[in-house]
């Protein structure tokens, strides 16, 4: 069988604003931020999942504690969905950032890790939640780099292709995991 798998990302924070690349460090939404998770919630509750897996990153916490407020969707907290850890460079202006990101598909930001481990986590959990839900539907939220890992995962997109191109919102994207 199959496990279909949605994802989105966490709603629009306070460093999104200002142009800070958070990484590992918490995050908080905006007022824009919460409406978003709010809309998540219209969007996705009626839709019967088996659970919501989502970062142990505060800022995707507080989008799904406001989209799944008041429901019985069992909801999961996982660091391996957890953004790419920049290390020294968490909370630099994503401008800075964006310089040196294909720098680090395969060797770790000083003091973080590289994209290619955030895909190496991605597959452990696509594994995990591939036995564990079989035949179910499962929501993941969490960051940019975890839709890069699945993208190269699922679709066969190449890592450096996924990390360069710009950031195109959509609600949320859809893939059936066998």
């Amino acid at each position: 069988m199959a496990v279909h798998l949605t994802y989105e990302t966490h709603a629009t924070t306070e460093d999104n604003e200002q142009g800070v690349a958070t990484g590992w460090l918490p995050g908080r939404l905006s007022p824009a931020g919460r409406r978003q998770a709010a809309l998540l919630g219209e969007r996705r509750r009626p839709e019967g999942y088996a659970a919501v897996i989502v970062s142990d990153l505060a800022r995707a916490v507080e989008t799904v504690a406001i989209a799944f407020a008041g429901s019985d969707v069992p909801v999961r907290q996982d660091a391996r969905l957890r953004e790419c850890d920049y290390g020294d460079l968490n909370g630099c202006r994503v401008t800075d950032l964006e310089q040196v990101r294909l720098d680090h598909l395969d060797v770790p930001f000083p003091g973080g890790q590289s994209y290619l481990q955030v895909v190496d986590q991605t597959r452990e959990l696509l594994g995990e939640i591939s036995a564990e839900f079989d035949g179910a539907r499962v929501l993941l939220v969490a960051h940019s780099a975890n839709r890069w890992a699945l993208q190269h995962l699922l679709d066969g997109t190449p890592l450096a292709e996924a990390v360069a191109a710009p950031f195109d919102w959509q609600p949320g994207w859809s893939w059936t995991v066998t």
